[in-house]
């Protein structure tokens, strides 16, 4: 029987996922507390309120040394907390003084990293802060959706890259699932699921980029994760995961719960 083994989301674009037992789908597919903030240059044209391409983000694709931090949002106090290598660094509201001194401090940090986005384009800074810390927006897709893979793919990509362990986390899906065939989510495009009791159409593989090549932890793009997709598995693109979308109102699904293919 295919289960849900792990559930994730994540507050701020790009940083820590929090380990879940319970999501909350929205029937719009979106995760309630998923990318609810984004670190948004300041050079992109678009409204703080809207979303927005990943391109126009500090982001794991453009700056891997995110991994480094360890975020921890308050989803009801409405506050950031983060820390680097053991050491607090911030502790601020979602106020506009607070805002200002969460964006100047990841700033000042992401550009000690060699690999970064700002130093060689000052006019994406002074970095802003935008969303509301309530409503998700900031997923890599427009339409939201929701990304789920498979233990069994993961095991079988970590197989084709030569490596002992690749930890999951790379791919930044909400849903981790098990007891299926390796990449048997893919066959299941254009069909619909169920997980508890939440319906969902499965709609598309989702193509990768260069944040997956970070390791999660020590931010270091240590694995060509992309060349091995391509290559190992005669893909046109990198593609890991799929995208869901809920084909009803949406509702609650947890870890441990059933996953059924339907039509």
């Amino acid at each position: 029987m295919s289960y849900v083994a792990a559930l994730y989301r994540y507050p701020v674009k790009g940083f820590t996922p929090e380990s879940c037992t319970t999501l909350t789908v929205l029937p719009e597919g979106r995760i309630v507390g998923d990318r609810v903030l984004a670190l948004r240059f300041a050079n992109t044209s678009v409204p703080d309120s809207h979303w927005g391409h990943k391109q126009g983000c500090v982001a794991l694709m453009n700056t891997p040394g995110l991994a480094r931090f360890t975020l921890h949002f308050d989803h009801h106090a409405l506050r950031v907390r983060i820390d680097l290598d053991g050491e607090r660094v911030l502790d601020e509201g979602l106020d506009e003084t607070g805002r200002q001194r969460i964006a100047a401090v990841l700033a000042a940090h992401i550009t000690k990293d060699t690999d970064n986005p700002l130093s060689a384009y000052p006019e994406r800074l002074p970095l802003r802060l935008v969303g509301d810390g309530q409503y998700p927006r900031y997923q890599d897709n427009a339409a939201g959706q929701i990304s789920m893979h498979s233990r069994e793919s993961l095991d079988d990509l970590a197989v084709a890259a030569g490596v002992t362990e690749l930890s999951g986390l790379r791919f930044r899906s909400n849903i981790v699932i098990a007891g299926v065939s390796a990449w048997n989510e893919q066959a299941w495009i254009g069909r619909n699921i169920r997980i508890g009791a939440v319906d969902f159409a499965v709609l598309a593989a989702k193509t990768r980029c260069l944040a997956i090549q970070a390791n999660p932890q020590s931010g270091i793009r240590d694995c060509n994760l992309l060349a091995v997709l391509k290559s190992h598995y005669q893909q046109a693109q990198p593609t890991f995961a799929v995208s869901l979308m809920p084909s009803g109102a949406g509702g609650n699904i947890g870890v441990g719960d059933a996953v059924t293919v339907l039509a």
